[in-house]
């Protein structure tokens, strides 16, 4: 978002409250042209010959997003059946989407498998059921590589107690069950975790992953999950995908030529390409003076965007209806049944009952992990494409809420009986 004449604009120049005229609040809104920026950017980072960006779907599930990424060249990095169902209805071919689950049963696997999509294990006992069934499909194997990164526990999903991946300790386990099943391993994977600013440890993650390939004679793609960190203070750190471009480049060609063969460099990234294409905006509803605090309610909570709370994630905030007044200090809560707290003692211009906050960063993980909790509905959401505004998902309503409830009429049969 740039503060240009008074008013707070996306990179194309639409105005972001008159889309909250136009669709009302809470309203999420992402931008195409920040999507695109990141993408192009991994893209020109990684000179190698042979490179494939999948979109991490979970981050932002909406189909037109899916569609945009197809439009652009990504594949699919997908974890849930849904996921791949709603990838395959997006346009995705089906061997442009990879299927990495965790602690689903066989069964799962087999539908997605039903599919034709590529299937990432990362456990030693379904890959043992599924090469006894299935062991002329190729596979991919996801590494655990003991490295402990992220920034939050919860987001750091490489250390040793993971629930994510093989133990590269028990990679000789692995390599018996492929050789006593006839698998054939297509692929090797590893994800470390998010919001990881150094390339050291990227490169480091590196070294196992190929020293863990070396054993794997039919390679035809190796992939690097992704994790990349992006800002989301004024003046933040974020991962340099430009250095990490150029020095994870060199390695990878290096290795490719030991290996005999031009594999194919796999990143996953999420939030990396969508994360700051996002703004959530919100109407106070209150302003309250405490004790010690001046408290803005709004008309949103843990329900809408529930990182700040469950990751203890910032969020920069701004008041784009009064953008140039003077800063005062502020606690933004929500509206919901319990302390959902979105950042305490932010400076912000000052607001007054009906103005309108806009959150920063909004594009990764804050409407695909939203709920109906409280029975509040979720909100709309909202795509600009090159400078036009486009309703991507309505606002719920009271129907939306009840849709699969069945009312079974065993009470309403009680209190007839009863008054009879």
């Amino acid at each position: 978002m740039n503060l240009k004449n008074g008013n707070y604009e996306l990179s194309n120049g639409v105005n972001l409250l008159s889309l909250c005229e136009k669709y009302d609040c809470p309203l999420y809104v992402y931008d195409t042209a920040i999507m695109k920026r990141q993408y192009k950017r991994l893209t020109n980072a990684f000179k190698v010959k042979k490179l494939k960006i999948n979109y991490a779907c979970k981050a932002l599930t909406n189909i037109n997003v899916l569609r945009y990424f197809k439009q652009l060249g990504a594949g699919l990095d997908t974890v849930s059946i849904q996921e791949v169902q709603m990838g395959l209805k997006a346009g995705f071919a089906p061997d442009d989407i990879i299927f990495t689950p965790n602690c689903v049963s066989l069964e799962e696997i087999e539908q997605a498998l039903g599919y034709g999509v590529k299937i990432n294990i990362d456990n030693i006992e379904i890959l043992e059921q599924f090469g006894h069934v299935h062991n002329e499909v190729p596979v991919c194997i996801r590494i655990n590589p003991h490295i402990l990164a992220g920034g939050s526990s919860k987001i750091s999903v490489g250390h040793i107690d993971s629930k994510f991946g093989i133990s590269i300790y028990q990679l000789p386990h692995v390599l018996r069950v492929v050789e006593a099943t006839g698998l054939t391993v297509e692929g090797i994977h590893m994800h470390t975790g998010s919001d990881i600013l150094d390339s050291e440890v990227f490169l480091r993650g590196a070294e196992i992953l190929f020293n863990s390939a070396k054993d794997f004679k039919d390679l035809e793609y190796v992939d690097f999950g992704s994790g990349f960190k992006v800002p989301y203070k004024e003046n933040d750190i974020a991962t340099d995908i430009e250095d990490l471009g150029e020095k994870l480049t060199e390695r990878f060609n290096n290795f490719c030529e030991e290996y005999g063969k031009d594999l194919t460099l796999m990143f996953e990234p999420g939030k990396f390409l969508v994360s700051e294409s996002g703004v959530f905006m919100v109407n106070v509803n209150v302003v309250k003076q405490t004790t010690s605090m001046v408290i803005a309610g709004v008309d949103s909570g843990q329900n809408h965007l529930i990182r700040p709370m469950f990751y203890n994630a910032h969020h920069n905030i701004v008041n784009i209806s009064n953008p140039e007044a003077k800063p005062r200090i502020y606690t933004v809560v929500g509206y919901i049944c319990e302390t959902d707290t979105f950042g305490i003692n932010r400076k912000i211009s000052e607001i007054r009952e009906g103005d309108v906050l806009a959150f920063y960063n909004a594009g990764a993980y804050c409407f695909s992990m939203a709920s109906n909790y409280n029975s509040r509905y979720r909100p709309a959401e909202v795509l600009v494409h090159e400078g036009k505004d486009y309703l991507i998902r309505k606002r719920e309503t009271i129907e939306d809420l009840m849709r699969n409830q069945v009312e079974a009429g065993i009470f309403e049969e009680h209190v007839v009986n009863e008054n009879k």
